[in-house]
């Protein structure tokens, strides 16, 4: 098998991967709290307790995936060409 076709096949595999992941589970954990939904905090004796809210995922602890954000743009545009 050449190398390109190869690569090609990767690729396909990668994206088919995805797209099936987007359809599962569209919702991910949010990256900056690690899907808590809000940070810890430690006071003056180290303790650990909580801090404020994630303001990225709006304390849910999920985010919606980059994959599915595109798909979702894509029909709404596309819903709105074809009225």
């Amino acid at each position: 098998m050449p190398p390109i076709l190869l690569a090609i096949t990767c690729l396909f595999a990668i994206t088919l991967g995805y797209g099936g992941l987007c359809a599962a589970s569209p919702f991910g954990n949010c990256r900056k709290c690690r899907g808590m939904g809000h940070q810890l905090k430690t006071d003056r004796k180290g303790r650990l307790k909580r801090g404020k809210d994630c303001r990225r995922c709006h304390a849910t602890g999920k985010r919606l995936r980059a994959g599915c954000w595109l798909y979702n743009r894509w029909a709404r545009i596309y819903r709105a060409g074809t009225d």
